[in-house]
């Protein structure tokens, strides 16, 4: 998309005759986030295990994180895992009427307001969850 932007603007001012070319200056940037798929596998199982029917697994998407920015800078694989917030009953309703996206505040929205319980049991226990994946049984 950024080579598409540039194009048309260096093309805009070669038509307009600009006296310079244009320069450009990018900021917040982030890389795509790609999870590791023999880590994500074992965070899914143990997730699937842990949450039972209330684990739910997500399709891909194409969105960017600044969390990967800290494991690609040392090299480590890494799983990016989402805890659902919103009040159950409300996301089903909206699911079935196909309006997820239009009545279900995400994270970076000025209405998101996730329901306090379980959200934070849920991501407590994920961590934990995670964590208990690497560390050696006894």
């Amino acid at each position: 998309m950024l080579t598409a932007i540039e194009r048309i603007v260096h093309a805009e001012c070669e038509a307009s005759g600009s006296p310079a070319p244009p320069t450009f200056e990018y900021f917040d940037q982030f890389p795509m986030t790609v999870n590791d798929e023999a880590i994500t596998h074992r965070i899914r199982e143990a997730f699937a295990a842990a949450f039972g029917d209330r684990y739910v697994e997500e399709l891909p998407s194409t969105g960017s994180e600044d969390f990967s920015e800290i494991p690609n800078a040392f090299g480590i694989p890494y799983c990016y895992w989402i805890i659902g917030g919103a009040d159950r009953e409300t996301y089903a309703d909206a699911e079935k009427r196909g309006a997820v996206a239009t009545e279900i505040a995400g994270n970076h929205s000025p209405f998101f307001a996730p329901v306090m319980h379980p959200t934070l049991e849920s991501a407590t226990k994920a961590i934990i969850v995670a964590a208990l994946e690497w560390m050696p049984s006894s």
